[in-house]
């Protein structure tokens, strides 16, 4: 038996237990995920449970009992939430309205050359626009809209605006992406049955779109939690804007605490993870809703 099971060639014996050339292309990637991933989270995981002082605990005890460090995390969520939802809304109109016209390709160029000048960049930008004497506040002020400068930088709405302009490009192609994967046919056969824009809108095309939305959503929400070069040159980093992402650079590079900082660090993962959690878990009850009522 053994002599007729090493007669079998090594190639045959390997896909018989699944393991073809297809598979094992797997490995690559596999091993990636390990070196750049798995192994930098759980290496600060444990790093964060080795305090300079006090017992395992006392960098999450020193988060928590610290007001000035627990309100970062309201803080990079008052300006998260926002930039998120207000990206998503004028992504939907958008692409409705790109994927109906000609020059689809250069409307996409255009709309996503932000995502390409990078986050210090557009904030070095908005410097200038939005400045006291700025291109923004002196056109303001020439036809009399505004008697004095409006003041838009290093506070809350420096640091939004900059998001806003980065975050849109990727919650843009995101949701293109996802609408150019309905079947046009679904809208037409509702446009014969005599439905309206709205209409169609509302019961064939927005649920179908529900999932790639709740997706766009996480994503970008995690893209702007992690904000950082923003809330520095835009926002008033030891103020208004003091986001999350600060207090582990100065716990890391300024306190040289490095548990600390990776404290700091799993925190911001947990509350990203929550958020996300709470969005995919919305979908689904959303999404498994007019199923369910169809049924009944």
């Amino acid at each position: 038996m053994s002599a007729d099971i090493t007669s079998i060639p090594l190639k045959q014996r390997l896909a018989a237990r699944g393991l073809d050339g297809l598979t094992l292309l797997v490995v690559p990637a596999i091993l990636f995920l390990l070196a750049l991933f798995i192994y930098p989270f759980l290496y600060g995981l444990v790093l964060s449970f080795e305090p300079k002082q006090g017992g395992i605990f006392a960098n999450y005890q020193r988060f928590f009992s610290d007001s000035f460090l627990y309100g970062t995390i309201g803080t990079t969520l008052w300006l998260a939430l926002p930039v998120t939802v207000a990206t998503l809304l004028l992504a939907i109109p958008i692409a409705f309205r790109v994927r109906l016209m000609k020059n689809q390709r250069l409307l996409t160029t255009i709309l996503v050359i932000p995502i390409t000048l990078g986050t210090v960049l557009v904030a070095e930008g908005l410097l200038n626009y939005l400045g006291p004497q700025g291109w923004f506040n002196r056109v303001l002020m020439t036809f009399g809209i505004i008697s004095s400068p409006v003041k838009l930088l290093h506070n809350y709405w420096g640091v939004m605006l900059s998001l806003v302009i980065t975050g849109f490009p990727f919650t843009f192609l995101l949701t293109l992406s996802y609408l150019s994967g309905i079947d046009p046919a679904l809208e037409q056969a509702g446009a014969t049955l005599g439905a309206g824009p709205w209409e169609r809108f509302k019961h064939i095309l927005f649920p179908l779109l529900l999932p790639g939305l709740a997706i766009t959503f996480c994503l970008s929400f995690v893209q702007a939690f992690s904000v950082f070069p923003s809330a520095v040159l835009l926002g008033a980093p030891s103020g208004p804007t003091r986001v999350i992402s600060i207090a582990a650079y100065q716990a890391a590079f300024e306190e040289y605490d490095y548990s600390m900082a990776s404290a700091v660090a799993m925190i911001m993962g947990v509350v990203q993870l929550a958020i996300v959690v709470v969005v995919l878990a919305a979908r689904g009850m959303l999404y498994r809703g007019p199923a369910g009522g169809g049924k009944g």
